[in-house]
């Protein structure tokens, strides 16, 4: 099993280009994650906590309709977090969020695991609530207790709209790359963090720290990862474009569903080139679907099949 770590929340998505109506749809990196992990057939577990109003309701019934199990997540008296999406004219996202004390950010440490389950290989998690206060010091503590028996990968996923003190941020993402075996950003999340710094040569630093490979998507330039052994550079499959909503984490479900049945996950992460080059195209390959649909619409494994 993978356990996804982090919020789920509603993203409000304008229904055209006036902004005059838009459509509620559940959403958060976490739980898109975990959808897209559960609909590529691996036993999911989301470690959230889900509100009790309308919109925490509808969020449950669509993590249980996608098949990811909801036995570790909290039953939160918080409202349901926000997000506000506008699409620019290519389709890209961007998020104004309405978050202040919602039930996302609470976490303690009695609401997360002393100790993992038996069968749980790996931990993915990132995104606003390993950085939001004050539950991402909670979660860092959870990953820290866990990181010797799963594989643990997160994804900074950086909002400066957010989290404000940038220096703050790149010093979490170092302190991170201490605790993860796999770290995933964004070219966006390089280029906030380290303005004008060739992704390659931040993904270089990143590993040095500690991480068995950074992986930086470069959108429609595709991927490059830095591990031990060198760096990879793969160029994105064809597609067409709708939005790229939860493109980022349908890669990471991919990636992660690849080393997964390659029976690679579970402790420190070790894999070789070829292997990491595999899970990087079917991570690809599963961002591309998501692109050519409507919003968080990530594939089954029947649709990469």
């Amino acid at each position: 099993m993978i356990i996804v770590c982090g919020e789920a929340l509603i993203d409000l998505v304008p229904d055209d280009a006036t902004g005059a109506r838009y459509t509620a749809i559940p959403g958060g990196s976490p739980a898109n994650a975990a959808v897209a992990l559960a609909r590529l057939d691996v036993p999911t577990a989301l470690l959230a906590r889900l509100s009790g109003d309308s919109f925490g309701r509808r969020l449950r019934a669509h993590l249980e309709a996608n098949g990811v199990d909801l036995s570790l997540a909290v039953v939160a008296p918080e409202a349901t977090s926000l997000a506000i999406v506008d699409l620019d004219e290519r389709g890209g996202a961007s998020y104004r969020f309405d978050i202040l004390g919602r039930a996302d950010w609470q976490w303690t440490d009695a609401e997360l695991p002393q100790d993992l389950p038996a069968d749980v290989l790996a931990i993915h998690t990132g995104s606003l609530a390993l950085v939001l206060p004050p539950g991402g010091g909670a979660i860092e503590r959870f990953l820290v207790r866990s990181k010797e028996n799963a594989t643990i990968c997160i994804d900074p996923n950086v909002r400066p709209s957010i989290v404000g003190d940038l220096g703050a941020v790149r010093a979490d993402v170092d302190r991170w790359c201490g605790i993860a075996d796999i770290l995933k950003a964004s070219e966006d999340d390089v280029e906030v963090l380290y303005p004008g710094v060739d992704p390659e040569a931040v993904a270089r630093r990143w590993q040095a720290i500690g991480p068995t490979v950074v992986i930086v998507t470069l959108g429609a330039g595709g991927v490059l990862a830095v591990h031990a052994d060198g760096v990879e550079r793969l160029p994105a499959p064809a597609t067409t474009v709708v939005d790229t909503v939860a493109a980022g984490d349908t890669f990471t479900a991919g990636l992660l569903t690849c080393l997964h049945d390659a029976g690679l996950l579970g402790g420190r992460l070790t894999a070789t080139g070829e292997e990491l080059r595999a899970a990087l195209t079917y991570g690809m390959r599963a961002a591309a679907v998501t692109c050519s649909r409507v919003g968080a619409d990530p594939p089954h494994r029947r649709d990469l099949d």
